[in-house]
């Protein structure tokens, strides 16, 4: 008996060491980029909640045989530089087949460079400024078109806005004020163009740092120019802060305001001043589309804690197509890159496919007002 247990132990470290050297599941990543801190990082974690919950669900339905799908999240903290300081630690991954991201077009852009030079594909989940697909079709363009997003973009939210502004509102002097990024100047310039091809008169058109948080002098000087309406192009880091002081120094008019205004977070910003004011969004929040209904519950059964925010169910499409895309042609990036733009994907936002840009073919554009303390989403 004590020999067979000297024979066992001696075999042991062989039996360790050849169990080791068994074929090992191959890992493929999925890479998430978002602002997860900073101002408006509440926007970038429920976004990545959202891309967590659609891989959990893939891999809980087994949709992956012989690799393991991974997620691997990265925080741009909504800083050009540190996305484009990201998106080259992820091309230095030879595993990464996708990124999801990013959320503000002041990222997107100078990271698409990045993503698309290393033929590694994105999809957007948020970032609205047209510049992020176009560039795609200049002739300059040396490199794959990689760059695809779930989301409606700001030339069309802005010129609905200002449709809105001087047909529904009766309005024709308005006061622009946008927060100098990528995102917020976009979708004002888009705004602005409208307005005055419409007929309308733009009696200002001023940027603001986000980060002064007093405007009291700027607003001022609006006032005494007697605006009709007052359009605010930025996120609710700014957005809640303008509507606040601009009823503080007397501007009383309507105010619409940019998707990235839809939270509960400018509510609390603005406070009783927002109560009136109007804010487009992208699409359709999930709470009002009935293809994102299931998503929902889902949603919140995983995440009891946590608002749903008004990007999330776009976060979970753009994981969704993904991870489709690696279970139909296999974790390779070049074959995910040549089906992208011929999708035909049945989701939480209904049917999204790609135009020649790569950018949704959906261009529904919702309002809401804010009554109550609500948005309520208006016919």
């Amino acid at each position: 008996m004590k020999k067979l247990l000297k024979c066992a132990i001696c075999l042991l470290p062989f039996a360790i060491i050849f169990s080791g050297c068994g074929p090992k599941e191959k890992v493929t990543h999925i890479a998430v980029a978002l602002p997860l801190t900073g101002d408006i990082a509440a926007l970038g974690q429920g976004l990545n909640r959202a891309c967590a919950l659609a891989l959990e669900e893939a891999n809980a339905q087994g949709r992956f045989q012989g690799y393991k799908v991974e997620m691997v999240s990265f925080d741009d903290r909504s800083d050009p530089r540190e996305a484009v300081s990201v998106a080259n630690r992820i091309v230095s991954d030879p595993s990464v087949v996708g990124v999801v991201g990013h959320f503000n077009s002041g990222c997107s852009i100078p990271a698409s460079v990045v993503y698309a030079r290393a033929h590694l594909p994105m999809i957007s989940p948020a970032a609205s400024n047209p510049k992020l697909t176009q560039q795609q079709l200049d002739p300059s363009w040396q490199y794959p078109r990689s760059i695809f997003r779930v989301n409606t973009t700001d030339d069309v939210q802005g010129p609905y806005a200002a449709d809105y502004a001087l047909k529904t509102l009766k309005t024709k002097r308005v006061a622009i004020i946008h927060d100098k990024t990528a995102y917020g100047q976009g979708v004002a310039e888009e705004f602005r163009k409208r307005f005055e091809a419409a007929g309308g008169t733009v009696i200002s058109f001023d940027g603001v740092n986000v980060a002064d948080k007093d405007f009291n002098a700027l607003l001022t000087r609006i006032h005494d120019t007697g605006p009709q309406i007052l359009y605010w192009g930025g996120d609710y880091a700014g957005g809640g802060l303008v509507v606040r002081q601009a009823r503080g120094v007397g501007i009383n008019t309507p105010v619409i305001l940019s998707e990235a205004n839809l939270d509960p977070e400018y509510l609390r910003v603005a406070g009783p001043a927002a109560e009136g004011t109007y804010v487009t969004f992208l699409g359709a929040p999930a709470s009002i589309l009935p293809s994102a209904a299931e998503f929902v519950k889902r949603y919140q059964a995983r995440y009891p804690n946590d608002e749903l925010k008004a990007y999330d169910h776009w976060g979970y499409e753009a994981m969704s197509i993904f991870l489709d895309l690696i279970h139909d042609v296999g974790p390779d990036k070049e074959k995910i890159l040549a089906a992208l733009p011929h999708i035909k994907h049945e989701g939480v936002l209904g049917v999204t496919q790609f135009d020649e840009k790569g950018d949704t073919l959906n261009k529904t554009i919702t309002i809401f007002q804010v009554k109550d303390g609500k948005f309520v989403p208006l016919k």
